[in-house]
């Protein structure tokens, strides 16, 4: 009963990242061109306002700051290096270069939660790495230091995010819902001014870029991180981060579902080691329950994959 549970929870957590591999082709075929923090303020603060305003509280003493903190990491540098990476970076190599984000939190976790390495661990961090490599990787990728900084970056910032959260809980009494929203606040508000000093307002909005906001803020962020809060709430923080490979798995079948794009032999092995890599990482039935307790937040979004026909850097 218990494996059952598991396995439902680890599969509906993963819908999650799945839908995250979509934001990719939501960026370069709905939203204006070059606006990385518009995309991010637009993504996270409508959607944590909401839930703010739904959800009737706010945080008390020392999560004042653990809010800003967490806000920043999970949300707000997190969501601005995923459409730097974006902008620069074919989809695939950005893919890459975040799929480091599960070792990270592997090593973060050994050294803030005390965990155990264990060699298991090692081994599907490796396999997920090939996978990803040979599931989005093209011969004509290319890379940019800008994209691969910022790609970096992300990976850092998301697992120290998970990590962070997993070791400090949640307040007592609040739900998964508010605890999400103030994170999203947090996040959009600290790069609003960021923004409007940056980027400013762009000249035009088209029907299709309300529409790609829409769904980054509805499906991408609303939905898809409620369902995320509830995984990472019962299950460990390295299991919920290999999840993350869901992305770019997703982000390839959508380029073949949609673009009528093909997969190569190679890709189709790729993905399949993918899967391999996220089933050996999740937890067994009877398998001791994570030492981190309280629910952590999400960290783990990794870097869209680009399409073929979209290789060219933005």
């Amino acid at each position: 009963m218990k494996g059952s549970r598991t396995l439902t929870d680890s599969a509906l957590t993963a819908l999650a990242p799945a839908i995250w591999g979509s934001t990719y082709l939501v960026t370069t075929e709905l939203l204006p061109e070059g606006r990385p923090l518009l995309a991010a303020v637009l993504r996270a603060l409508p959607a944590g306002l909401i839930l703010v305003i739904f959800g009737r509280t706010l945080p008390k003493g020392i999560w004042w700051w653990r809010a800003l903190v967490l806000g920043v990491l999970n949300i707000g540098a997190f969501f601005y290096l995923l459409f730097v990476a974006a902008y620069h970076l074919p989809g695939g190599v950005a893919a890459l270069v975040m799929s480091i984000q599960p070792m990270i939190v592997l090593l973060l976790g050994a050294v803030l939660l005390k965990e155990k390495i264990k060699r298991i661990h090692l081994a599907a961090c490796a396999l997920g790495a090939a996978g990803v490599a040979l599931l989005v990787l093209q011969p004509n990728a290319g890379l940019n230091a800008t994209g691969v900084i910022a790609g970096l970056l992300g990976a850092l910032s998301m697992a120290s995010g998970i990590v962070l959260t997993k070791r400090w809980g949640r307040p007592e009494g609040v739900g998964l819902l508010p605890f999400t929203g103030w994170q999203l606040t947090v996040g959009g508000l600290v790069l609003l001014p960021i923004a409007l000093i940056g980027e400013g307002l762009p000249g035009e909005i088209t029907g299709k870029n309300v529409w790609g906001f829409l769904y980054l803020g509805i499906i991408g962020a609303l939905f898809a991180y409620a369902i995320w809060f509830r995984g990472v709430q019962r299950l460990p923080a390295l299991a919920v981060s290999f999840l993350s490979f869901a992305s770019p798995l997703a982000a390839t079948l959508l380029g073949y579902f949609v673009l009528d794009q093909s997969l190569s032999p190679l890709q189709i092995v790729g993905a399949l080691i993918v899967v391999g890599a996220v089933f050996l990482a999740q937890p067994r039935a009877g398998a001791k329950k994570d030492a981190a307790g309280p629910a952590a937040e999400p960290a783990a979004e990794p870097a869209p994959h680009k399409t073929p026909r979209e290789s060219a850097p933005a």
